[in-house]
């Protein structure tokens, strides 16, 4: 899988955008947004299909395909938009995705509170596309400094200046 993501890099085009970490990461929000209705579908149309109530139903579908979507984001996101950071990572792969997964629901409740109070001055839907751009850079830099490390690397490194030992604060 490394490898595809080495050859996209040399193309000219692809390569510049896929080099930038913020163009990764919302590639991969992409293919999570493919995941859920994917997963929606399938969990709708067939694994929950003998569930009787309708909204119990969808509920169960939307949950699934949350599920999905985010652990794709997070594995994919892992694997590609923050691999250079994952030596300096020391929290275990599962508190990782649960540090993800806050940061999505900071996000989605960033979008709400925003979407609402745009709406009070545009159109709702420009309101929520506005919403969902600053909440997309809140949740990049959310994970950029905390879920993926860029703050544990910038500690190390500060300490290591200043001469004391990386697990000195730790």
């Amino acid at each position: 899988m490394t490898r595809r993501f080495e050859r996209l890099r040399r193309l000219p085009v692809i390569g510049y955008l896929v080099q930038h970490r913020f163009v990764q990461f919302g590639i991969v929000g992409a293919t999570g947004t493919l995941v859920n209705v994917v997963v929606l579908y399938i969990a709708q149309e067939f694994v929950f299909r003998k569930i009787e109530s309708p909204v119990l139903r969808l509920n169960l579908s939307l949950a699934t395909a949350i599920f999905f979507s985010t652990a794709n984001n997070f594995l994919l996101n892992r694997r590609w938009t923050w691999f250079d950071r994952r030596q300096h990572v020391t929290t275990s792969i599962l508190l990782q995705f649960g540090q993800y997964s806050i940061a999505c629901w900071l996000g989605i409740g960033l979008q709400f509170v925003l979407t609402h109070l745009f709406a009070r001055h545009f159109h709702y839907l420009l309101a929520n596309v506005l919403a969902i751009i600053i909440a997309s850079v809140a949740n990049f830099l959310v994970n950029d400094q905390w879920t993926f490390g860029r703050l544990q690397m910038l500690i190390r490194r500060w300490q290591q200046k200043r001469g004391h030992p990386p697990d000195a604060a730790e």
